[in-house]
């Protein structure tokens, strides 16, 4: 065997073994950061009900279809419907959008959107994980702009960072 040979087959060999240790690794842990029980295979997300004394009409469908779709992409669980290995459950319990900066003559400069939702997190796996908790956000806006001009990109960028802070709470143990 020549060295040339011999040199192949150790690259062949380095090249495999990261693959085989990391193919045989299942269940509790992805490359997201997520850690989720092994024998956990479903997740339910019940649609968030709007309480908040302002309605925002896409917010309740909106966070709803972007928390399903966080954790179908960056898990293994199938979403279910119904009864689930993990469940995700709450409400909308505020929407509101008020001043947060005044100008030197007390003019308004600056709002603010808030959102805040309640969320209630059950794993049938691991009654330590199980909380309950509210989660807030909040967008800041040029005053001088319409709020309704800015208001679907603000609740976007809103519902993002809560779906996040949803995930990361539910299933990343940092």
């Amino acid at each position: 065997m020549t060295m040339k040979s011999l040199f192949h087959k150790a690259l062949l060999i380095l090249a495999v073994i990261p693959i085989a240790l990391l193919s045989g690794c299942s269940g509790g842990y992805s490359f997201t950061g997520a850690s989720i029980p092994p024998e956990a295979k479903t997740l339910s997300v019940a649609t968030f009900p709007n309480y908040a004394s302002t309605v925002n009409p896409q917010l309740s469908q909106k966070l709803t279809d972007e928390l399903r779709n966080m954790f179908q992409s960056q898990t293994s669980l199938n979403i279910v419907n119904g009864d689930a290995d993990l469940e995700i459950s709450g409400e909308i319990t505020s929407y509101t959008t008020r001043a947060s900066a005044l100008t030197s003559g007390d003019d308004v400069s600056m709002n603010r959107l808030t959102i805040t939702i309640k969320v209630r997190f059950t794993n049938d796996y691991d009654e330590n994980a199980n909380f309950e908790q509210q989660f807030s956000r909040y967008r800041d806006y040029n005053a001088s702009l319409n709020f309704s001009a800015v208001e679907s990109s603000l609740m976007s960028e809103i519902v993002t960072e809560l779906c996040e802070d949803v995930f990361n709470k539910a299933v990343v143990n940092w």
